[in-house]
């Protein structure tokens, strides 16, 4: 039933009707690959199954399950990336969409770890937890300018990381001092 509602979201399916919309709309051949040797489940069996899955425990194995597809080893990674998407048709009703954030191996694209935002704060806080869940020791994470604060940069290093932030107007200090170190020099060429 997961791989049923995995192919439907990803052909648009929003919700548990939707879902069963989709695979009562395929062919019998495509019933019996995703599993099904009569008619597929109702929407309310989709909802009963998803909302009795662990979604940290579902994650786990997701990750362990892709971990073994992609031959990966977490100690050979070098480059990590750390960035947060918000979710589509996930507004709840006079609240905010559901905004998730990923720690993923740049040449891969593998989601390493990820996390679900907590509403009461956002990506730049949430990213501590997640950039502890894994080793991080000779590896360089990358981030866009929401992650240059001295807590992330100081957790990566303490953890035996680098990283390689984009620093723009949120941290206007850091800037001007890059700024300054990047200057062009004094060249003896061009003096009078």
């Amino acid at each position: 039933m997961l791989a049923t509602v995995v192919c439907a979201v990803l052909c648009g399916a929003r919700g548990y009707e939707a879902i069963a919309q989709w695979i009562h709309a395929q062919l019998p051949e495509v019933w019996y690959q995703l599993g099904y040797y009569r008619r597929p489940p109702t929407g309310g069996a989709f909802r009963y199954l998803l909302s009795k899955l662990d979604p940290a425990a579902l994650e786990q194995v997701l990750r362990e399950w892709i971990a073994e597809q992609t031959d990966i080893d977490a100690q050979d990674l070098d480059a990590l990336a750390i960035d947060g998407k918000t979710l589509c048709s996930t507004l709840a009703e006079h609240g905010r969409s559901i905004q998730l954030l990923s720690l993923f191996e740049d040449r891969s694209g593998c989601i390493l770890s990820q996390m679900q935002v907590p509403i009461e704060t956002n990506e730049a806080k949430a990213a501590l937890p997640l950039l502890e869940s894994l080793p991080l020791d000779g590896r360089v994470v990358t981030g866009d300018a929401m992650f240059a604060s001295p807590e992330i940069c100081k957790a990566i290093v303490d953890t035996g990381g680098d990283y390689l932030i984009v620093v723009k107007d949120n941290q206007e200090e850091l800037k001007e001092t890059i700024a300054g170190d990047f200057l062009p020099g004094f060249s003896p060429r061009y003096s009078a």
